[in-house]
């Protein structure tokens, strides 16, 4: 009995420590109700802060692209100019029309960049000094960069003007000046009666915007041959190896009179190694590994562009600038017009026959 009640007593002993498992128990499950709960709930805030991320991320972007896109001005060459043109050239057909296009282009184009010192993409009042004719070869791979002197004389077509206009035809006129009375419609007409080569699009790079371009690189390095003192454009380099900084890196584009005989041919010698320079100085930076960098220098190139509508998107300028991801500057060579001493004025130039024309007909 004795034991039995002790056992009955160890039992309600038994009883007691099984009430206060399920106490214990209970109070586990709630515990852990409880830290699941608040699991969930910091999943939940965690959620929430990263939708916000992505949602700030994404409004960042769409801003960034806006800003980008807004900078870029464009010129409605196509339709000022018609069909009155050097004709495209032929290209094959696909032999599947239904196959997908290529990601990126890769035929070959014909592009007039100029130089100006006028952000308004008119013309009016304002001068281009630089002028070159950039041709990509099929594939991309390869480029040739003519320039053509700016005191070039040429016959200057009638060109239309925005007003519904006409300037009036010029013989002997300067290259530069059809950038002058009728912007780059004019510009385009008067380089493509010159070389018979239908220009495919159309580049502006403002003096400034430049300036700001090669700041945002980290300035460019160039290699003179001679010394340059030049009163106009304020540079002073001893003959060497130099990092030059955008303003000096403009300067030096402006210089003509402090080299050479002080004519135009020194000056576009000067362009082209600005051209490899800047060529070499992008490849050395993977912008596309530093999202901060690319909106920089994106920013820099697109706030002094004028294009042809044919380029005048964000979205269109990056296709392009894909389509050149293997053009290297040692596949870009570099030319001047063939010219020589004008009879009649020995301060002007014009074109070198029948030199010049076998140029031409190599980049049609």
């Amino acid at each position: 009995m004795t034991g039995h009640q002790g056992s009955g007593g160890t039992g309600d002993d038994g009883a007691g420590d099984e009430s206060g498992g399920a106490g214990t128990e209970a109070g586990a499950e709630a515990g852990t109700g409880g830290r699941a709960a608040r699991r969930v709930r910091v999943l939940r805030i965690a959620g929430l802060a990263l939708a916000g991320v992505l949602v700030l991320g994404a409004g960042a972007a769409g801003w960034a692209y806006w800003q980008l896109n807004d900078n870029i001005r464009s010129v409605d060459i196509d339709s000022a100019l018609g069909d009155d043109r050097p004709a495209r050239p032929l290209t094959a057909p696909s032999p599947d029309a239904s196959a997908p296009a290529p990601p990126v282009p890769t035929g070959s184009l014909n592009i007039l960049v100029l130089g100006s010192d006028s952000r308004g993409g008119d013309g009016a009042g304002a001068r281009s000094d630089t002028a070159m004719i950039v041709h990509l070869d099929a594939g991309r791979t390869g480029a040739t960069v003519v320039s053509i002197p700016r005191d070039t004389l040429v016959d200057r077509p009638s060109c239309p003007l925005p007003d519904g206009g006409a300037t009036r035809p010029v013989s002997g006129a300067m290259f530069n000046s059809a950038y002058a009375v009728g912007g780059p419609v004019c510009a385009v007409k008067t380089a493509e009666a010159l070389t018979d080569v239908r220009m495919d699009h159309y580049v502006e790079i403002d003096f400034a915007g430049f300036e700001g371009l090669v700041d945002t690189l980290g300035g460019v390095t160039v290699t003179t041959d001679e010394d340059i003192d030049d009163d106009r454009s304020r540079l002073r380099l001893e003959a060497g190896t130099h990092h030059l900084d955008g303003a000096d890196a403009l300067a030096l584009a402006r210089t003509r009179y402090g080299i050479g005989d002080g004519g135009d041919l020194g000056r576009i010698g000067l362009q082209h190694q600005l051209v490899k320079a800047l060529l070499e100085r992008v490849a050395e930076q993977d912008l596309l590994t530093d999202p901060v960098r690319l909106y920089e220098v994106a920013d820099a190139v697109t706030g002094s562009l004028t294009t042809d509508t044919g380029l005048d998107s964000l979205g269109e300028l990056t296709r392009f600038g894909r389509s050149l991801r293997d053009l290297s500057s040692a596949g870009v060579t570099t030319l001047t017009m063939p010219v020589l001493p004008a009879p009649w004025d020995g301060n002007r130039v014009v074109a070198d026959e029948p030199e010049a024309e076998e140029l031409w007909a190599s980049l049609r």
